[in-house]
């Protein structure tokens, strides 16, 4: 069962999650180091993988506002975790569908570190609360293409069904 490794307020921004500074390293496989790198025990632990993958990031309002840096997306994706947020700024949420990073628009989302959370289609269940929350249903095919690992994976896996 996936657990809240951290629990942030409104407005996080693309710059926490990924500072400018970093943005001459824009190679998936090299931006999850930078991940809120000025968060510097949080990027320690994710550094040193003491989570594991499908753990979970829980925001508040408007979280990924910001640039349009779609750096801030393939850091968290390159340590493989999801996003569950009262709200997620336009932008950050287009990136984060195009690059297959797991994110749950959750208005009433309540859930601190260490709680354990099962995502089902309709709902965040809290499991060590008993709370249910509903979630913002995606449209099918935004869904579709962040279930496939991204529009890459998604674009490729039509055009090989069509033969």
């Amino acid at each position: 069962m996936p657990k809240v490794i951290i629990a942030l307020d409104n407005d996080i921004s693309t710059d926490d999650i990924y500072p400018g500074r970093f943005m001459a390293t824009v190679l998936p496989t090299e931006t999850p180091q930078y991940a809120f790198f000025d968060r510097t025990d949080f990027n320690a632990a994710l550094k040193a993988k003491t989570f594991p993958p499908g753990s979970v990031i829980v925001g508040g309002e408007n979280f990924g506002c910001g640039s349009s840096r779609e750096q801030a997306c393939s850091t968290l994706k390159g340590y493989d975790l999801a996003v569950v947020a009262r709200s997620i700024s336009r932008i950050f949420l287009q990136n984060s569908i195009n690059l297959g990073l797991q994110v749950v628009i959750c208005p009433g989302i309540e859930a601190s570190v260490g709680h354990e959370l099962e995502i089902t289609a309709d709902h965040v269940l809290n499991r060590t609360t008993g709370q249910s929350f509903d979630q913002v249903k995606l449209p099918a095919a935004r869904k579709g293409i962040m279930d496939a690992g991204g529009l890459i994976p998604y674009t490729r896996a039509r055009l090989m069904a069509r033969g």
